[in-house]
């Protein structure tokens, strides 16, 4: 049998497009699954912090961190903002920035590499991005963080044990690390089986087709294996 093609995805939750790629993915992947031979698939998720020095409590909303950050003005970043809930918008995604908790998001990531360990790192990184761009959840918060990852399927007292243990901090880290190795300067950022780079929030057809294109070419080196 064919091994899954691999996906590694470097994004952060707190990152617009990150979620609106993430979705495109889903919607590419989904397509190709209902080809005859559909390609296998397996998805990683991995830490990229845009903004490593944001404070767990910003103060401010979305557009003021944005005309800090980006040294805009606020009209400035509130079209950038409005550009981006339409795109988010025709990906199936309702972003509301009125509501959005701006905050570090280091924790989240290592609650991320815990779901992996668990097998829910899929089910985590969804519930995350959906309670930060669309609830107005506070993921800089333990306990927001703790019952975010009951929601995804995970224990909750052993995901409060992971963030207070600080174990997985070296993991995200590493993650860090190699996106600086690989040249990765913005996210999400998609390495397809380890050697094809794709830069942001494609559409779904892109997805469905590069997955068709790995997998057709791991048939016929198969096949010219055997």
């Amino acid at each position: 049998m064919t091994e899954a093609i691999k996906i590694d995805v470097w994004s952060d939750i707190a990152c617009p497009w990150c979620y609106i790629g993430k979705r495109n993915l889903e919607k590419g992947l989904a397509d190709a699954s209902t080809d005859d031979d559909a390609p296998v698939v397996e998805v990683t998720y991995h830490s990229f912090e845009l903004s490593p020095d944001t404070p767990v409590d910003f103060e401010g909303g979305e557009a003021d961190y944005l005309a800090r950050h980006k040294g805009i003005t606020a009209d400035q970043a509130n079209a950038m903002l409005e550009r981006v809930t339409g795109v988010a918008a025709e990906a199936g995604l309702e972003y509301r920035f009125d509501l959005l908790k701006h905050t570090n998001t280091v924790k989240a990531h290592e609650l991320l590499h815990f779901a992996k360990e668990q097998g829910r790192q899929l089910e985590l990184a969804e519930r995350l991005m959906s309670a930060y761009f669309t609830e107005g959840r506070h993921l800089g918060q333990e306990d927001e963080l703790v019952a975010l990852a009951a929601e995804a399927g995970l224990e909750a007292d052993a995901a409060r044990e992971a963030l207070r243990s600080g174990r997985y901090f070296a993991a995200v880290r590493a993650d860090q690390a190699q996106a600086a190795a690989y040249g990765i300067g913005g996210v999400p950022f998609f390495l397809i089986d380890g050697k094809y780079g794709v830069s942001g929030a494609q559409p779904p057809v892109a997805f469905a087709q590069i997955a068709r294109q790995v997998w057709a070419e791991r048939r016929e080196v198969g096949e010219d294996a055997a």
